[in-house]
């Protein structure tokens, strides 16, 4: 049965308003497909069948006996010359409304360079969201964490190390080897596996070098790769060049809780497992429902630390954000805001403007706690999307 994702429909319908022709991208297996065919009427065609291919060899003809269609089409890169396509339908059949797919940013295939700037919108199609992990069949925020958030691994019942080997397989076969030049499997795939282990961590590539037995410019190329194809995501820290900040090494989180647990070993979740994996969906809540990568951490080098800050330059300050799984209004003691406000405390003694958010998943209803002179809210991850959108 098809599950519909009402928020990324009304994601492309907005976008559609304005430009004709969507960028659908994210990862393997993460519902591009599906969601293309939630839409009524449309018309699906995948680019990597051949006969696909030869309807469109000729994109004017093509296009000419599409005018006022819905199409869908998957894996597009796979043509000979996308941007052709693409930017005939944007400048000279605007009654053509498009969703072209791909696993990767635009801008990673040579084939797209430059040439759609202006005649397209991105949606980037993140794993799944916490308010849809009921309508695809289970609520629990624990098995989110377990199964990861692509679809078709959420929905089972046990986990299956054949599907995420498989899915490793494919990821190799059709994203990197088609877009990419990165050499030796075993030293990629190596690369990926650690970044994976270590999710969350500071990134040094010369750590990375030796085991995968290759150079750190190739280290660099291969984070660069995993970055374009939304394997891992770059959480780089905000500064300005202060001599108390860390202002160099990156944070590098991996795109999915799922794939982390299988890359870790796990099959059971530990209590101390739970903050650490909160943390990456309440990232994955930023992303998608901001649809931006532009997310920082902040670090001092006295220890203190802010998991993800936003700047929001229109309002000119600066959103500071913590995760904390869990959060009880009758146990924040004076001693315990005092914990919780430290970070918070330092970060603003540079950058005082903005708001500041502890986030926890079982906030029922946002409140304020002050701590000296800053206030902090307490939110789930809706609320705290809610705020952040209202900026």
């Amino acid at each position: 049965m098809l599950v519909q994702r009402p928020f990324w429909k009304q994601l492309i319908e907005n976008a559609w308003q304005e430009k004709s022709i969507i960028w659908l991208m994210g990862l393997r297996r993460i519902g591009k497909t599906s969601l293309c065919h939630s839409f009524e009427g449309i018309e699906y065609l995948d680019c990597e069948r051949p006969r696909v291919r030869q309807l469109m060899a000729d994109p004017e003809g093509f296009l000419e006996s599409k005018k006022g269609a819905l199409l869908a089409l998957d894996e597009i890169h796979r043509l000979d010359n996308p941007s052709e396509l693409l930017k005939l339908a944007a400048d000279h059949y605007p009654s053509i409304k498009i969703i072209a797919t791909g696993s990767s940013t635009l801008g990673a295939s040579a084939k797209f360079k430059g040439t759609l700037t202006g005649r397209k919108r991105e949606i980037w199609l993140t794993p799944l969201l916490l308010q849809e992990i009921e309508d695809f069949g289970n609520p629990d925020i624990r098995h989110r964490f377990l199964f990861g958030g692509l679809p078709s691994f959420f929905a089972r019942k046990q986990i299956s190390e054949i599907d995420f080997q498989e899915w490793i397989d494919a990821y190799w076969a059709k994203d990197i080897q088609d877009l990419f030049s990165v050499g030796k499997r075993s030293s990629f795939q190596k690369f990926a596996e650690l970044l994976l282990a270590h999710s969350g961590g500071m990134f040094e590539a010369a750590k990375f070098a030796i085991p995968c037995e290759v150079t750190r410019p190739t280290i660099a190329n291969y984070l660069h790769v995993l970055e374009e194809t939304f394997v891992v995501h770059v959480i780089r820290p905000y500064s300005t060049h202060r001599t108390t900040e860390i202002v160099m090494a990156p944070k590098v989180y991996g795109f999915d809780t799922g794939f982390i647990c299988y890359v870790k070993g796990r099959k059971e979740l530990r209590a101390e497992d739970m903050g650490f994996m909160w943390e990456h969906c309440v990232l994955n809540e930023i992303q998608g429902h901001l649809q931006t990568r532009a997310i920082n951490y902040w670090r001092d080098k006295q220890g203190h630390e802010i998991d993800f800050v936003l700047n929001r330059r229109s309002e000119n300050g600066l959103v500071a954000i913590e995760c904390k799984f869990n959060t009880v209004l009758e146990d924040i003691t004076s001693t315990k805001l005092a914990g919780l406000g430290k970070n918070f405390q330092a970060f603003r003694d540079l950058y005082p403007n903005g708001c500041n958010f502890i986030v926890s998943h079982n906030v029922d209803t946002p409140f304020m706690k002050k701590h000296q002179d800053l206030d902090i809210w307490f939110v789930n991850p809706k609320d705290l999307i809610k705020k952040l959108q209202e900026k």
